[in-house]
């Protein structure tokens, strides 16, 4: 079962192919993906990561939460679902 992982903190500059690297040492991954701006086209400082096994996650989780990343040290979690938004 995949397991999708938040990772804060990110630097302004990084994209979905500098993300995945970061954590393609810890097992296959199905998505990872930077939030960026739709004004801007930057990065809002975050993203997820989802790999395919979860005891890869697990192991991501423990190794790269606070662990520097171009320049800055990142937050790794697991991610929560979305809460509903109210209109």
């Amino acid at each position: 079962m995949a397991k999708k992982l938040f990772v804060g903190n990110l630097s302004w500059g990084i994209d979905d192919a500098a993300l995945e690297e970061a954590f393609a040492s810890y097992g296959a991954i199905d998505e990872a993906v930077v939030i960026v701006d739709r004004a801007t086209g930057r990065s809002k400082g975050f993203g997820f990561v989802t790999f395919a096994d979860d005891s890869a996650a697990d192991a991501a989780i423990a190794e790269m939460n606070e662990k520097e990343v171009d320049g800055r040290p990142v937050t790794v979690n697991e991610a929560r679902p979305m809460a509903p938004r109210e209109e």
